[in-house]
C-alpha cells in the first residue's frame, strides 16, 4: 500500500507533485478518478489521484473528491496531500473540505509557495515572481481570474471553516517555535496558511510537517518530504540513460505567457509548428476543414521528418476574436476552453495512431487531460524530471506513452525543445 496518497485537480498538476517523489527514487504513479473504484492499483510507494476537477462546479469537485477518497486503501497511508493549483485557481475550498470529511479530520495545513516557479508566500500575501498575485498574469485567466493576493481571503471566501496563518516571523524562532505554532493554530483554526520566502522554509516545514496527516496546496512541499521518506527507506535513482530515435508529437492549448514564449521559441527555431484557427472550430463545416488542413501538415511533415507541434492561435486580438465568436452562440469561456482542448486532441489523436507515435508532449492541463482521454491513458508512471516541476511519465496501459504533461504556466522558454531531447533518453537500471 502507499505510504502517501495525493488528490490531484489536474493531470499536469499530479505530474508536478509525482515528480517530486519520484526524483527522490520513490515509486510513484498517477491514475485518473474513477468514480466506479474497480481500479486495481500496482505496488508503490505514493499513489496520486486526478481527479481533473478544476473546471467543475464546486459540488462536483467536492464529490470527486470525496469519493475518491474513500475508495482508496486506507491502511498504511500515513500522509494525505490535497494538491492544488499554486496559485489557487480552481475549487481549492470545496476540495480541501472534501479531504477532511472523507478523512473525519477537522485540520489541514495550506504550503502554496513553490519558490523555484517564483511563488512566494509573506504574511498571506502570494506574489508570483515578486508581482502581487492580483496583479500577475493569472489576474486575466480566462476561466479563474485571481483578483486578490491575501491566501486567507481567498480560501474563507470558499469554506464555512475557519482560515488562518502562521507568518516566517515564528520560522525565524527555529523548529520548537513552529511546532508550538502549528500546535495552537490546530487549537483555533481548520486550516492555517504559511509563508513561503525560499526553499529553506520549505526544508523546515519537511522537517516540522512530515508526520501531519493532511497536507493542502502547491507541490513544492513534497520536495523536501521525499527526500526524507527517502532517506529513511534507502531508496536511490537509476543513472544510466540511452538515446533513441524517434518521432515526437507536441500540442499546446495553454494561453499563459510561458506556454506562448514556449510556442514562439520554437516557430523561431525553424521547427513545424502549426497553428489552429480558433475561429473556425464553431461552424463544423469549417471545423472539419480546418482539422484536414492540419493533418495535411503535419502528415507531410512525418512523411520525413520525426517532429511537430501544433497549438492554438495566442495572440490577445485571436483570443478577443474567438472568445466574440462564441458569444454570439452563447458559448461561455469555460466551454470555448474545453472546445477548444478537444479539436486540438481530435488531430493530435489522429496524428498519434497513424504514424504510431509514442513520445507526446502537451502543454496545459485541460488540454493534457483532453488528450489523455482521446488515448485512454489512464494511469501512469511518473519517471524524470525535466525542469521544477515537470517530468516524463509512461503509461501503465498498452500501448505506452512516454509523455511530458506541462502545466501552462510552467517551464522555461526553451522547455519543449528540452522535452523532446529528454523523450529520446531512456533510463536504464
Amino acid at each position: 500500500m502507499p505510504g502517501t496518497i495525493v488528490i490531484a485537480d489536474d493531470v499536469t498538476g499530479a505530474n508536478d507533485i509525482g515528480i517530486m517523489y519520484a526524483k527522490a527514487g520513490l515509486d510513484t504513479y498517477v491514475y485518473s478518478y474513477d468514480e466506479q473504484g474497480g481500479i486495481s492499483y500496482p505496488p508503490c510507494d505514493v499513489l496520486t489521484i486526478d481527479t481533473d476537477s478544476r473546471f467543475d462546479t464546486y459540488e462536483k469537485a467536492y464529490h470527486k473528491v470525496y469519493t475518491a477518497l474513500q475508495a482508496l486503501p486506507k491502511e498504511g497511508v500515513n500522509q494525505y496531500i490535497d494538491k492544488q493549483c499554486s496559485v489557487f485557481r480552481g475549487n481549492i475550498g470545496a476540495e480541501f473540505d472534501a479531504m477532511l470529511d472523507a478523512l473525519s479530520e477537522e485540520f489541514a495545513v495550506v504550503v502554496l509557495g513553490f519558490p523555484d516557479n517564483g511563488r512566494t508566500t509573506l504574511h498571506s500575501i502570494h506574489y508570483v515572481y515578486g508581482t502581487k498575485l492580483e496583479d500577475s498574469q493569472f489576474r486575466h485567466d480566462p476561466v479563474h481570474p485571481m483578483t486578490k493576493s491575501n491566501l486567507v481571503e481567498i480560501l474563507q471566501e470558499q469554506t464555512k471553516r475557519k482560515v488562518g496563518a502562521i507568518w516566517y516571523e515564528v520560522y525565524d524562532q527555529g523548529e520548537a517555535a513552529l511546532k508550538q505554532a502549528l500546535k495552537e493554530a490546530k487549537e483555533s483554526c481548520n486550516y492555517v496558511i504559511m509563508d513561503v520566502r525560499d526553499n529553506k522554509d520549505l526544508e523546515l516545514l519537511a522537517l516540522v510537517l512530515k508526520d501531519q496527516r493532511i497536507l493542502c496546496g502547491s507541490s513544492a512541499l513534497s520536495a523536501p518530504l521525499a527526500r526524507l521518506e527517502a532517506a529513511q527507506k534507502g531508496k536511490g535513482q537509476p543513472v544510466q540513460k540511452v538515446r533513441v530515435q524517434d518521432k515526437v508529437f507536441c500540442m499546446a492549448g495553454s494561453l499563459t505567457p510561458q506556454t506562448i514564449g514556449q510556442t514562439a521559441y520554437m516557430k523561431e527555431k525553424g521547427y513545424p509548428v502549426f497553428t489552429l484557427d480558433t475561429r473556425r472550430i464553431f461552424d463544423e463545416t469549417e471545423k472539419k476543414a480546418e482539422e484536414e488542413r492540419l493533418w495535411e501538415a503535419i502528415r507531410q511533415v512525418y512523411e520525413t521528418g520525426d517532429f511537430a507541434m501544433i497549438h492554438s492561435m495566442n495572440t490577445p486580438e485571436e483570443v478577443e476574436e474567438t472568445k466574440r465568436i462564441a458569444a454570439l452562440r452563447r458559448i461561455d469561456n469555460t466551454q470555448v476552453s474545453s472546445l477548444v482542448s478537444s479539436v486540438l486532441s481530435e488531430i493530435s489523436q489522429r496524428a498519434i495512431r497513424h504514424f504510431h507515435i509514442r513520445r507526446i508532449i502537451v502543454c496545459g492541463g485541460d488540454t493534457s487531460a483532453s488528450l489523455c482521454a482521446r488515448l485512454g491513458v489512464t494511469g501512469m508512471k511518473v519517471l524524470e524530471e525535466i525542469e521544477a516541476g515537470l517530468p516524463t511519465c509512461e503509461s501503465v496501459n498498452e500501448p505506452h506513452y512516454r509523455m511530458v504533461l506541462k502545466s501552462g504556466s510552467f517551464g522555461s522558454r526553451e522547455f519543449v525543445e528540452k522535452a523532446w531531447n529528454t523523450l529520446l533518453l531512456e533510463t536504464r537500471e
